[in-house]
């Protein structure tokens, strides 16, 4: 093969370290370095440079390697062969990973068991050329960012699954809200990875995460999606669990066939009739006094004088006592105590109702 005269960078722009294809050189062969680039003569696994920046002879002036270990005399000009390498020290941010299956966690505070998946990007340079070309590069003739995340992709993937797993399992953040902590995920495992990283002569640039996400058909996902608008429903009109089981357990009980059901039912309308205390409960037992004083007076119009000037007087009582026993207020559903809610929550926004007025309504109609 012919002599080489010069050499210099063919790669593509995307490789990290690339090897001149000939090993034919000489001692007026000419080496030229790019900017962000550092080159390296190789013989024997013998590594010499770097050559940095600029225009250099391989001469033996120069380069003790090709006195010592290829044994050509000082000063001369002979050919010889050795390996050059160049490594690219250019910062690439643009490495994209993900869990290549998903993480298997339970929610800590919903206790449903969910698939996790994790997605994001991180960014290296070389920061020891020689360190990177021995332990990493070999003999490969050519080395790329592909294969460094391939290379890293095991320690990467076990540290990713880990900090994720105590982040939600260990330090207790729902499934739901830990989107909310990808920053500080993030540098943590840019922490954790760069050791590893510095072994092999590689910075880590920067690493993200970029989305920490369940799918959206997983069974498991939509309970805790349930649970949640559930749960915001509740704080907002200030219900609990507790209290809407316990309707609807009453509300079941007061919907069944039977004397039992009748009693039930009879029972948890008088009991939220009594203990709603609301203007619409008032206004029903007036309504029923006025219509029972109507009948007694259109009765007593029918009667003989002697028996209007009777017992009557005696019999009759306050329309005011008479009423609870001619109509029991109608008992409230539980979506009539929501409704209900609601609209006290909306006069209280509207500044109708102030926060201690709010707080006594909804305890009557809580009871």
């Amino acid at each position: 093969m012919a002599i080489i005269d010069l050499v210099k960078w063919n790669g593509n722009p995307n490789l990290m370290a690339w090897k001149f294809p000939s090993e034919e050189l000489s001692t007026w062969t000419q080496l030229i370095v790019n900017e962000t680039q550092e080159a390296y003569l190789v013989k024997g696994g013998v590594y010499e440079g770097p050559f940095l920046a600029g225009r250099h002879t391989l001469s033996t002036k120069n380069i003790p390697l090709l006195t010592t270990l290829i044994g050509l005399p000082f000063g001369g000009q002979s050919p010889f062969s050795a390996e050059v390498w160049y490594v690219n020290k250019q910062t690439n941010m643009d490495i994209r990973w993900g869990t290549p299956d998903p993480i298997q966690l339970q929610d800590p505070q919903y206790k449903i068991l969910v698939p996790v998946r994790a997605f994001g990007q991180y960014g290296i340079r070389i920061s020891d050329a020689k360190k990177f070309l021995m332990k990493l590069v070999g003999t490969l003739p050519a080395f790329d960012t592909e294969t460094i995340a391939n290379y890293f992709k095991g320690i990467f993937m076990t540290r990713i699954k880990t900090e994720i797993a105590n982040a939600i399992v260990k330090q207790g953040e729902s499934i739901l809200t830990v989107s909310t902590r990808l920053e500080d995920l993030s540098e943590m495992l840019k922490t954790s990875l760069l050791p590893n990283m510095d072994e092999y002569g590689v910075a880590l640039s920067n690493f993200n995460i970029i989305s920490i996400n369940v799918p959206e058909d997983n069974p498991g996902y939509k309970k805790l999606q349930e649970a949640l608008a559930k749960k915001t429903e509740m704080d907002i009109i200030g219900f609990n669990y507790q209290q809407e089981r316990s309707f609807d357990v009453m509300q079941t009980a007061a919907g069944n066939e039977g004397s039992a059901g009748g009693m039930m039912g009879a029972g948890m309308g008088m009991g939220m009739g009594m203990g709603m205390g609301i203007p619409m409960g008032n206004m029903m037992g007036n309504m029923a006094g006025q219509m029972n004083m109507g009948n007694q007076q259109q009765m007593g119009q029918q009667m003989p004088p002697q028996q209007q000037m009777g017992q009557m007087p005696q019999q009759q009582m306050p329309p005011q006592q008479q009423a609870p026993q001619q109509a029991a207020p109608a008992a409230a559903s539980y979506q009539d105590k929501i409704q209900m809610l609601k609209e006290l929550a909306e006069l209280k926004a509207q500044g109708i109702l102030t926060e201690e007025e709010f707080a006594a309504q909804k305890k009557q109609i809580l009871g």
